[in-house]
């Protein structure tokens, strides 16, 4: 019989990879905290118009990724994409406008797209993120992307932040316009997918990686040039606020993110470490986004970053606390074995009872092959011997043993 396989793009996370997966998610979870974001746990499975109308019909999420199926009730729905639409449905279901001031929440979970998987890229992928409903202030936006900064200080993770301005929804349409006018005249030059999405999504052609799309793009007109007075003086104070927090950020008039709910602030954290796939954390300001979902007029501003990327980036995992196991060398010391590893435990300390039946040589074989640092043989005494240096005390009671464990770690 066949041996059942993982489908392609999905992962199991385990061993060194679950630990920075969990240091990760931990990092930014204090942080979050922090900065008064209160958690928000959403479902995977969300009717598909949700994302058709919020990320929008004609992006490659919609048109190529998403999982998309029939259930028993006839519905068509889909596992999410991203976290943004369904936190925003979140809102106006639960009417958390009602509740009057403004909203912070922050989620971390599993994301499903069918892309082709490479490096930090998965079918199935996991993302941090945050979003903050009801402040149109330019102090949100510069606070939300310390925040983020000081998530990835946290991880010690470099990267280069690149900030732009979409300007408003009329803005942005009106670029558009011009860019498909531009984009139109070199047709002959630009690639399949980018021929596609000067009809579908001409801001995307903006992000294509093929060098003769980007010459191609080098002289295309700038999004700045078509921006209102109004948007461009909070691009400023955004930037001046950044200065002020000691945020370093680069301009970079090409980025538009490749969603079609984002307005005014983009911005993007990169690396220099990943390839092309450079973006480790992106996100921006959507005010339209919770109008559009038929919740009241709500300006807004979110981020996410996908954890497979960052588990790429993360190097040093903190010290972990030693490994101590407790052998009983014989069957009738197997309770008070059990009760020294719970007290230990109480103790804040990391335990492993060695349970597997053998000769006391094979328990010793395999404290070592687990890491064990220490080992204690529970008898009528208690024996402590250190594996790296091989040193043995032998006390005659388990108090003064916790105690002296207790005050080694």
């Amino acid at each position: 019989m066949s041996k059942i396989k993982k489908i392609r793009g999905f992962q199991d996370i385990y061993g060194e990879n679950a630990k920075k997966y969990r240091y990760i998610v931990e990092t930014a979870r204090k942080i979050f905290e922090k900065y008064n974001f209160e958690e928000i746990i959403l479902p995977f499975v969300e009717d598909i118009s949700l994302f058709v109308r919020s990320v929008g019909e004609e992006t490659d999420i919609v048109q190529k990724e998403m999982y998309v199926f029939t259930d028993r009730g006839g519905r068509q729905v889909a596992l999410r994409p991203e976290g943004t639409a369904s936190t925003v449905r979140a809102y106006i279901e639960e009417k958390m406008y009602a509740e009057g001031g403004y909203k912070k929440l922050f989620y971390e979970g599993a994301m499903f797209r069918y892309e082709r998987p490479q490096a930090g890229r998965y079918r199935q992928f996991h993302q941090i993120g945050a979003e903050i409903f009801g402040i149109s202030s330019p102090l949100a936006d510069a606070q939300l992307i310390k925040m983020v900064k000081d998530i990835l200080d946290s991880l010690n993770i470099q990267t280069t932040l690149e900030i732009n301005t979409l300007g408003s929804f009329e803005d942005r349409k009106n670029y558009i316009k011009a860019l498909k006018e531009y984009l139109n005249k070199y047709k002959e030059n630009l690639c399949e997918t980018c021929n596609v999405r000067i009809e579908t999504n001409p801001l995307r052609v903006l992000d294509c990686k093929v060098e003769s799309c980007k010459d191609i793009t080098k002289e295309a007109p700038k999004i700045t040039d078509f921006i209102s007075e109004e948007s461009l003086t909070r691009f400023e104070k955004i930037k001046d606020y950044l200065k002020a927090l000691n945020v370093p950020f680069v301009e970079n008039p090409r980025l538009v993110r490749g969603l079609d709910y984002y307005t005014d602030t983009v911005f993007e954290f990169t690396t220099d470490k990943l390839g092309a796939q450079n973006t480790v954390a992106a996100g921006g300001r959507y005010d339209k986004l919770v109008e559009q979902l038929g919740g009241p007029a709500t300006p807004a501003l979110g981020f996410a970053a996908g954890i497979e990327r960052l588990m790429l980036l993360v190097e040093n995992l903190p010290t972990e606390k030693p490994l101590i196991s407790v052998i009983s060398i014989a069957d009738e010391f197997n309770i008070e074995a059990l009760k020294l590893a719970d007290a230990l435990r109480k103790k804040e300390l990391k335990v492993e009872n060695i349970m597997k039946e053998g000769s006391l040589k094979s328990k010793m074989k395999l404290a070592n092959k687990i890491g064990s640092k220490y080992v204690i043989f529970v008898s009528e005494k208690y024996e402590l011997k250190n594996m790296e240096t091989g040193e043995q005390e032998i006390f005659e009671n388990k108090e003064d043993l916790i105690d002296i464990l207790k005050d080694k770690f």
